[in-house]
């Protein structure tokens, strides 16, 4: 006798061997509104090449929809300094494609932060300073309206890292502008998410074909082929973990997660949970 749900699992299997020549190729680039000059800005905190396309779903319905300048700043190009050269050209090309600018934190193309760790005992203290600076130079030089950066327990350490020099940058020179933090999460799920973002299949599908651009990585790791079902299970999280605990389903086959908390008078304002809605709108909630 057949087994539906044994077929059911096996259609996700079948769909993985699909998947696998979708590596290192993508349709040509969304055309995207033009940004204005004084379109208000996204900035981007990325650990790592890739994480501007695992935590953009925000920053691209920004870019896409509303016409932002999305700025991804690149803190470090990995621990493999072999493919450092290789992975800011796969990140030149997923920027280009998504519409972000890219720039590294350093300031200097094609040259990140060599490391970026949590804080610790022993860590060299006039090279984190000097790291810190920069991050403020940057919030500072851009005025953003948002800044997307990983939660604080977001596993890896780059990760971790990469939020204790966002943060430390704003308490050292607290912006005198009301500032958005979106905080992502990819490694470690986050307690209290405060925003969903659902997805529509064809900003999935766009997410998707930017994360293949990263080559070298998904050739490595084919990651980019499990970002769908990664945003299922966000659509399944969020209806109760930023809509009420035993509330239906929102609807949404697709979204993202972020911490979200406004950075006004000298420290951080927790905002009240809600999941944005669809088109322009969503931009709104900035203002």
């Amino acid at each position: 006798m057949p087994d539906p749900y044994l077929d059911y699992v096996g259609g996700f299997e079948e769909l993985l061997r699909q998947g696998a020549g979708l590596s290192g190729a993508a349709p040509a680039p969304t055309v995207l509104p033009q940004v204005s000059d004084d379109a208000p800005v996204c900035l981007v905190f990325s650990p790592h090449p890739d994480d501007e396309v695992v935590a953009g779903a925000l920053p691209w319905r920004l870019r896409s929809e509303a016409g932002w300048r999305v700025i991804n700043i690149a803190v470090t190009l990995g621990s493999d300094t072999g493919r450092r050269a290789a992975r800011w050209h796969e990140l030149t090309r997923c920027c280009a494609h998504l519409g972000f600018e890219l720039h590294s934190a350093t300031g200097i193309p094609g040259v990140a932060f060599e490391k970026v760790q949590p804080w610790a005992v022993g860590a060299d203290g006039a090279q984190r300073d000097a790291e810190v600076a920069r991050i403020t130079a940057l919030i500072r030089q851009y005025r953003p309206r948002v800044v997307v950066c990983p939660h604080a327990l977001d596993g890896h350490p780059a990760h971790i890292g990469t939020h204790d020099l966002v943060m430390t940058a704003l308490r050292r020179r607290a912006p005198d502008w009301r500032l958005h933090m979106l905080f992502s999460e990819y490694w470690n799920t986050q307690i209290a998410p405060a925003l969903m973002v659902p997805l529509d299949r064809g900003q999935v599908a766009t997410l998707v074909a930017a994360l293949c651009l990263h080559a070298g990585e998904v050739a490595r790791n084919p990651y980019h082929l499990s970002l769908p079902a990664w945003f299922i299970d966000a659509a399944r999280r969020g209806a109760e973990r930023v809509g009420p605990a035993g509330g239906p389903a929102t609807g949404a086959v697709f979204a993202a997660l972020y911490g979200w908390s406004c950075w006004q008078d000298g420290g951080l304002t927790p905002m009240p949970a809600r999941i944005a809605p669809g088109g322009r709108a969503m931009a709104e909630i900035f203002a």
